[in-house]
């Protein structure tokens, strides 16, 4: 978008703009989201900004009232760089948390001076600019929004120690986390709740309606218009909740884990599921040129891409449903997780690829070639030699075609 969009997009306060640019403020020395419900300040005062870590990057701090964290997420997509592409998705992912800039450039396949580059030039600030602000911006949605100890909020924000942590909220609000909190009530542990933005229009009916007829029996299910499941994170287990508020463009989202160490990633891993970072306006205008799509958009806009909690479920799954209905692979899944899943306090955790990879084929109700595919992916995955999280999509489908019993179809639909 060139600056005369974004004046527009600002003077309109355009929620569909929201988290696709940030606005500084040169006499406040502050940067709002295109909704921020201030006086709006004049245009020779403003300049604009494609991520909210290229803001703080040049000086500016972020807006108490408007809350720049907690704004829809940037979509990956935006840039013309796969490489920049690959490097946010893996950012967002943990990847820069205990690890170094060299190290995540290695993985994308180039130098880390040519990574920061890149970074500067389709997102306007370096990768660890962008992890730092990931990691505040989620650490102030959790100061405002939970009732978590700022030592929890530490941990789960990513941050290395307390002292870090407060450190940086100094430097950038020139205020402790703890003076930011206005609640001082007590919460129950291991339970969470978080608000997570979007973009309008939203088709989420859509979605719940497709995650509903796919959802694996005992461990995944949608009712009344809500999403819930049983979560693994490493080696942790847990549950989550979402449903879209009335009225509003966020969703609600209820998460019981046994640490704070993995809600950043849940978050992450909620908004992949609901394609919460998508940007509606760009997609459907996209769609709206072909002429057969164009009615189509008009009475569903805002539709969105489904996505799946766990990489090696939805790999289960697509070895599944090989020449079988839709229905008849949501039964098969849900005896799998029954027989070789995790059962407790009511609830039932789809097996892990070490369970799956000790199965006998004739364990599964399906052809012998389709469970021995299923056997030996679990083996890779468990392994190591299949990473179902590569940023190399080309390179994870050929991993999976290697094996014998997937073909190109079902790596693509990995």
């Amino acid at each position: 978008m060139s600056d005369k969009l974004f004046e527009q997009a600002r003077q309109a306060r355009d929620p569909r703009f929201d988290g696709r640019f940030f606005i500084g403020v040169k006499t406040t020395g502050i940067y709002c989201r295109p909704v921020c419900p201030v006086k709006m300040p004049q245009s020779k005062n403003v300049t604009f900004f494609p991520t909210a870590a290229a803001a703080a990057e040049a000086g500016y701090r972020p807006c108490l009232r408007c809350r720049p964290e907690s704004a829809p997420g940037t979509p990956a997509w935006r840039g013309t760089s796969t490489t920049v592409t690959r490097g946010l998705r893996l950012i967002q992912q943990g990847a820069l948390d205990d690890s170094s800039v060299e190290i995540l450039a290695e993985r994308l396949g180039v130098s880390d001076r040519h990574l920061r580059r890149l970074f500067l030039e389709h997102v306007g600030a370096s990768p660890a600019a962008i992890a730092q602000t990931r990691r505040l911006h989620f650490a102030k949605q959790l100061v405002d929004e939970t009732l978590m100890p700022m030592t929890e909020i530490a941990l789960a924000s990513g941050y290395r120690s307390v002292r870090r942590f407060n450190d940086h909220f100094l430097e950038v609000y020139g205020r402790s986390p703890s003076s930011l909190r206005k609640s001082r009530a007590r919460r129950a542990p291991g339970a969470f709740t978080l608000s997570l933005a979007y973009r309008p229009p939203c088709d989420f009916d859509a979605v719940l309606e497709f995650l509903a007829r796919r959802a694996t029996p005992g461990v995944e299910q949608v009712v009344d218009g809500t999403w819930s499941r049983t979560i693994r994170v490493d080696d942790e287990k847990g549950w989550i909740k979402v449903a879209p508020v009335p009225g509003e463009t966020r969703v609600h989202c209820e998460i019981e884990m046994p640490s704070a160490r993995s809600l950043m990633f849940a978050a992450e891993q909620i908004r992949q599921v609901f394609d919460l970072n998508a940007d509606p306006v760009e997609i459907d205008a996209a769609l709206s040129a072909d002429p057969m799509l164009k009615k189509l958009v008009a009475r569903h806009p805002g539709r969105r891409i489904p996505g799946a909690w766990d990489p090696f479920e939805i790999a289960v799954r697509a070895v599944v449903g090989q020449q079988v209905s839709v229905k008849g692979a949501t039964t098969v899944m849900g005896r799998i997780a029954q027989q070789f899943g995790e059962a407790a306090d009511g609830r039932l955790w789809f097996p892990s690829p070490s369970s799956l990879a000790r199965l006998e084929p004739g364990d599964l109700p399906m052809p012998r070639q389709r469970a021995e595919a299923i056997r030996e992916m679990a083996r890779r995955v468990d392994s190591g030699a299949v990473d179902l999280n590569a940023p190399d999509r080309e390179a994870l489908q050929a991993a999976l075609v290697d094996i014998k019993g997937i073909g190109p179809w079902t790596a693509q639909y990995v």
